[in-house]
């Protein structure tokens, strides 16, 4: 998923002794495709799924909204949805099961969600509402390990949040050990990523405060909350 570098990828196969049946992408960013051309090098032929929308690096198989994806020599099967706003093709590979797994790329990070490139502000807030309508239990599986730097930026607009300071406690004894905090449950994203909660008061009350004008609505306010984190915390 996302190789950005083929030599992680090829020292872990060859560790574990497996063979690379296929790669999934799920945007364009040469930190998330990078690695196929080395890849394929080392095993020629397999299929990469990627963005239909979008030219993503030495993708074989486009894919659009809705699409069934079942893995290579496996009964794993992943959803596809479209998820534009970081680019304009973003996808996501959902797979239902208890609890379900979304691999989410860079629209959803723990704690934060990802820059608006080639996208909208408009998008990326629709993008993240799909999300934030999955299962609770959801295990979502980001591209990157900033939770420490966003639940930083989470406390600038909550900063009276309990949920927020135990989470920030559980993922500070995580990176402590050199540990990820990735995967994130979708329940703890909803209760402590203010770009998931655009339509708590005290969010809204925030944004308000950075932006000084009223925010009639959740893309406004989400807008006003990336803005925020771009020009004032990143």
């Amino acid at each position: 998923m996302d190789p950005g570098d083929e030599e992680p990828a090829l020292e872990r196969l060859q560790a574990e002794g497996l063979q690379l049946a296929a790669i999934l992408i799920t945007h364009k960013h040469g930190d998330h495709c990078g690695g196929v051309r080395g890849l394929l090098q080392a095993f020629a032929g397999i299929p990469v799924f990627g963005p239909a929308q979008e030219s993503a690096s030495g993708v074989t198989h486009p894919l659009s909204e809705g699409a069934e994806l079942c893995l290579p020599h496996s009964d794993i099967r992943f959803r596809v949805l479209e998820l534009p706003g970081h680019t304009e093709g973003h996808l996501a590979y959902y797979h239902a099961g208890a609890p379900g797994v979304l691999f989410c790329g860079d629209t959803l990070f723990a704690c934060g969600c990802g820059r608006v490139f080639s996208g909208t502000h408009a998008q990326l807030h629709q993008s993240l509402q799909r999300i934030a309508a999955l299962p609770a239990d959801t295990l979502c599986y980001c591209a990157h390990e900033y939770t420490q730097a966003n639940i930083g930026f989470a406390q600038w607009v909550e900063p009276d949040s309990a949920d927020l300071r135990q989470y920030a406690e559980r993922v500070a004894g995580l990176r402590e050990h050199d540990q990820p905090s990735v995967p994130t449950r979708l329940a703890d994203e909803l209760a402590c990523n203010p770009f998931l909660r655009t339509a708590e008061p005290r969010v809204i009350r925030a944004a308000e405060g950075y932006a000084g004008k009223p925010l009639n609505d959740g893309a406004a306010v989400f807008t006003a909350l990336r803005t925020w984190k771009d020009k004032a915390y990143d």
